[in-house]
């Protein structure tokens, strides 16, 4: 797997992604953008990407912090990301931005397939992707992963042009019921074309191997695995025309 670093402009913040392929394979593939948890660019969030790509997608992570940074850990990893929670133009130029220089370095490269373009999300990551789909971006689907649900600029009748869905876990003490009610609303209110899987028992973070916080975040092999299945299945399918 190839793995490109790519300076791009997010909103305020001279941002550092990653781009990510298999150079092996030729011809044009979709494009998936993958926003990751609250920690930012870090190795395991770099290697579960390689994972989701493989032969099939050109992906990009988006960093959401600039230059690329890794946070040290949840006290800073909650200061910078409840700071774009806090804002959310900024959150969706942010996101907006790498979406654009996914599009842009993949095209460039002659392997991107501007056509066929989604999202997807872990946590924090989750929830910048559906801001994205609120902003009306012009992809197929996101997909958020035990994320952030709520928003202070909930969409409007019309707003989102992509297929949603949600992966969370029921007793998840992060994102609770409530926010999902909440979200159900908005996304019904706003005419979206919506889904939500919701894991029996599961915390927070219940993909992502590294995220275990007792009583908050654990990881679960099995949902992990039904879920990375869930997203090719979900965009393929929004690609297909077939949702």
């Amino acid at each position: 797997m190839k793995v490109e670093r790519i300076d791009y402009q997010a909103g305020s913040v001279a941002a550092n992604g990653a781009l990510i392929y298999d150079d092996k394979v030729s011809g044009r593939r979709p494009l998936l953008l993958v926003s990751p948890n609250w920690l930012g660019m870090s190795e395991p969030t770099l290697e579960r990407v390689k994972t989701m790509a493989g032969s099939k997608y050109i992906t990009f992570v988006a960093d959401m912090y600039g230059a690329g940074k890794v946070s040290k850990g949840p006290p800073e990893a909650a200061e910078l990301a409840n700071g774009l929670r806090g804002d959310a133009p900024e959150r969706r130029r942010r996101i907006a931005a790498a979406l654009d220089a996914l599009r842009r370095e993949s095209d460039k490269r002659g392997i991107g397939d501007l056509g066929r373009q989604a999202a997807a999300g872990f946590c924090f990551g989750g929830g910048n992707v559906l801001e994205l789909a609120r902003s009306g971006a012009d992809v197929k689907a996101v997909v958020c992963m035990h994320g952030d649900l709520l928003t202070s600029m909930p969409a409007k009748a019309g707003d989102i042009k992509a297929a949603v869905c949600v992966m969370h876990g029921a007793a998840d003490p992060v994102v609770p019921k409530k926010d999902r009610d909440a979200f159900e609303a908005e996304m019904e209110g706003a005419g979206a074309k919506w889904q939500m899987q919701v894991f029996g028992h599961l915390l927070h973070s219940f993909c992502e191997e590294e995220s275990n916080v007792p009583g908050i975040g654990c990881f679960d092999p099995g949902a992990a695995r039904q879920c990375y299945n869930m997203v090719d299945d979900y965009v393929t399918a929004a690609f297909e025309g077939k949702l």
